[in-house]
């Protein structure tokens, strides 16, 4: 207990200074101190505290304990002593939380705990902290984190821009909206009285709005029901990006952030959240609570980056969130159970009833606006509509605090609150009755985006080929215009209604896109395509040509291969034959496994085409000759085997080490046909009297008329094959059948 008048001054537990990859001093530091038991106000409760003590300075503070899943059954209050003047502040109390989390593997890394909401005090040096559980048990490990956020650079300009401190709204184009009251979204465990918000939200006591702020009304949507599917239809919609302040101008330490970004496939919901960091700051301050916020996140609570994917504050400013890319499906930590293909934007502040403890304000237009920016664009990136609804599917374990089953199908407003997704009292009853509102402005702020279609040319990965023409098509809005803009140059200018339009492109690489212009003075451009236009056929480096191949030889069948190399300046697209058979080769294929009727000459075809359809051909004429046994000229014994299996009906044989066999021809490949099994040996094989090597001809199977030897020459041209028996010994027999060749 602390005597009155006194105060304790005590060594922090832990600090972490944060540093920059350069060695100097980070934008913040936390400082850690342990909570000790206190005796208890009855003996039911347990209490955790820490008497009034000096500290390092800070401007955010929280409670945080051991396991991140575990709650806090109690209050947490505390007091703190402002830096500048030295006054104590009365008790305010401190909101436990577990539902802004991470999912499994981040929420489960090492180091991660559970923790209250952190809260802004702005400079202080002096705390004291009482924890008062509401039995006999508190979570292990309570200690209070101190976040000073340094001052990397702060300047009175909330976007970090140029330097004057009058705060601003965020902004990158479109029609501001002031924000009408709405129903509550579905599914809502809000309190009943929510139900009548004001018809117009009043600024805090604190914000800072500019004049510019003040903006003209519009109307809500009415009742509580869903928009109907007539309203909205199923096309997909865009936004423009609101101005935004970057990680870097806000003073995120990245060295602190050690695992990569995750990305989801989509983005299919916007949680809105409040940081329930209370609403004493000033908007010249907004950066330096997001930093605490970061520091709080990442520090204290274990988290890889800060859990929210953007913020916004009361003067409409918008910051970027977690680090991975703004217009990305950045993986964030906002929403437990649904951080699942969703983006959560936190605004910062309190916003539950003024009644209730904490006690929170009316969020001002400024902030109602940003979010809708924000939360347009961002949905606009994937072609969701703001004012529609979705599906997500939950997972969150069971038995770890998700407000639905693992695995269960959960409808959502396209924006919706964080209390939509998980049992809690976030963003605030203020602002959550404003989500219906949100949506109705940053409905206002999409524009249909343009889905174009291009006929008379191929698709291929995405880029698309014509030889010189090809049809842009969209499906039209009624009073829009369109443009054709090919290299960002416009091409066409269709007339009004008119939903294709005919290019004809030189020839090259163009991007071609639609640029639509809307009544309303919104404008939209299609995704850019990519043409390539090609008039150059492909080229046959390698015209086709024949040579042998090891396989069964028939007196109908010689086993070949077509050879040959195709090219195209753009994209090749395929070959086919076209003789003596049709077959179809992918572009990259440079032969054909086929087979050769012997004794006469056959035509081989082939065609080239490129993606844009240019076509080359190209072919060769060959025949392919048998030259059996019986047709050589021999040396030492040889004896006839007849069998239906050779070629001829009948092989030769021989023993004897020496005997050799020979055959003369014309051509441009020959190939030796034998018979192979497990007790036959080899041969000394000459090409024109020179040594080519030793075959042996022993096979684990019996197999007839086997093709094992292959010969080719440039030009066709007269060549002797000669075979020797080498005499292997315990198998000197080898039983051969003949040549082939391509004259």
């Amino acid at each position: 207990m602390v005597v009155a008048g006194t105060v304790t001054y005590l060594v922090s537990s832990g600090s972490d200074a944060t540093t920059s990859a350069s060695g100097k001093p980070g934008p913040g530091r936390v400082h850690q101190y342990a909570l000790r038991s206190m005796t208890a106000g009855t003996a039911a409760q347990k209490v955790a505290g820490l008497p009034a003590a000096s500290t390092e300075p800070f401007s955010l503070l929280g409670v945080t304990w051991d396991k991140p899943r575990s709650e806090l059954h109690g209050t947490v209050r505390v007091r703190t002593r402002d830096a500048a003047s030295g006054q104590w502040s009365g008790w305010r109390e401190v909101e436990p939380e577990t539902e802004d989390a991470p999912d499994a593997r981040e929420g489960a890394a090492r180091g991660s705990r559970g923790g209250t909401s952190g809260l802004w005090v702005g400079p202080s040096n002096g705390v004291e902290v009482r924890v008062t559980g509401h039995g006999r048990t508190l979570p292990t490990g309570l200690r209070v984190d101190l976040v000073d956020p340094g001052d990397p650079g702060d300047s009175g300009d909330p976007a970090g821009g140029g330097g004057t401190s009058r705060p601003r709204a965020a902004g990158g184009g479109g029609t501001d909206a002031r924000l009408a009251a709405a129903a509550e979204p579905i599914d809502s465990p809000a309190p009943a009285d929510s139900s009548s918000p004001a018809a117009e939200p009043s600024a805090s006591s604190s914000a800072e709005p500019s004049p510019s702020e003040s903006l003209a009304p519009t109307s809500s949507p009415a009742g509580g029901t869903a928009p109907s599917s007539q309203r909205l239809g199923a096309k997909a919609v865009i936004a423009p990006k609101p101005a935004m302040v970057s990680r870097a101008a806000w003073g995120a330490d990245e060295s602190l952030v050690k695992e990569p970004p995750e990305y989801d496939a989509s983005v299919k919901a916007v949680f809105v959240h409040h940081s329930d960091t209370g609403n004493s700051y000033t908007c010249a301050q907004a950066k330096s609570v997001v930093r605490s916020i970061f520091l709080y996140h990442v520090k204290s609570e274990g988290w890889n980056d800060i859990g929210y994917n953007f913020l916004v504050d009361k003067c409409g400013t918008v910051y970027e969130g977690r680090g991975g890319g703004a217009d990305r499906p950045v993986h964030g930590a906002h929403t437990y159970g649904f951080n699942t293909d969703t983006t959560g934007i936190a605004v910062l502040g309190t916003y539950t009833k003024a009644n209730e403890t904490p006690a929170g304000v009316a969020p001002t237009q400024a902030a109602l606006n940003g979010v809708a920016k924000v939360a347009a664009w961002k949905l606009g990136l994937t072609g969701v509509d703001p004012a529609g609804k979705t599906t997500l599917t939950s997972m969150a374990p069971d038995g770890t605090g998700g407000k639905y089953p693992y695995g269960k199908k959960v409808s959502f407003y396209t924006i919706s609150g964080h209390r939509d997704g998980f049992a809690t009292a976030c963003p605030g009853a203020q602002l959550y009755a404003m989500l219906g509102a949100i949506r109705t402005a940053a409905k206002k702020l999409t524009t249909p985006a343009v889905a174009v279609t291009l006929s008379g040319a191929a698709n291929v990965g995405g880029r698309y080929y014509t030889k010189s023409t090809v049809t842009v098509g969209w499906k039209p809005v009624a009073s829009a215009t369109y443009e054709v803009r090919v290299d960002g140059a416009v091409a066409a200018t269709p007339a009004a209604g008119a939903s294709s339009a005919a290019l004809t492109l030189k020839p090259g690489t163009h991007s071609v896109m639609v640029h639509a212009k809307y009544s309303g003075g919104g404008t939209a451009d299609s995704p850019a395509s990519t043409v390539v236009a090609d008039v150059t056929k492909p080229v046959f480096a390698t015209p086709p040509a024949l040579s042998l191949r090891p396989a069964t030889v028939t007196t109908t069948a010689v086993p070949v291969t077509l050879g040959w190399k195709a090219t195209d300046n753009a994209l090749l697209g395929s070959v086919k034959a076209t003789s003596p058979a049709a077959k179809t080769f992918a572009p990259a294929t440079t032969s054909w496994a086929a087979t050769a009727t012997p004794g006469a000459a056959q035509s081989w075809s082939l065609t080239a085409a490129d993606a844009a359809g240019n076509t080359a051909t190209s072919g060769t004429s060959q025949s392919v000759a048998l030259m059996p046994e019986g047709q050589s000229q021999r040396t030492g014994p040889w004896k006839r085997t007849t069998n239906s299996s050779y070629l001829g009906g009948y092989g030769l044989y021989s023993g004897t080490k020496g005997a050799s066999a020979s055959w003369t021809f014309t051509g441009r490949s020959a190939g030796l046909v034998v018979k192979r099994q497990s007790n036959v040996g080899a041969v000394v094989v000459y090409v024109d009297g020179v040594k080519a090597g030793t075959l042996d001809t022993r096979a684990s199977k019996l197999a007839y008329r086997q093709l094992v030897w292959t010969r080719a020459w440039k030009t066709s041209g007269k060549h002797t094959i000669k075979v020797v028996v080498a005499g292997t010994s315990g198998r000197p027999i080898v039983c051969i059948d003949g040549i082939t060749y391509i004259r």
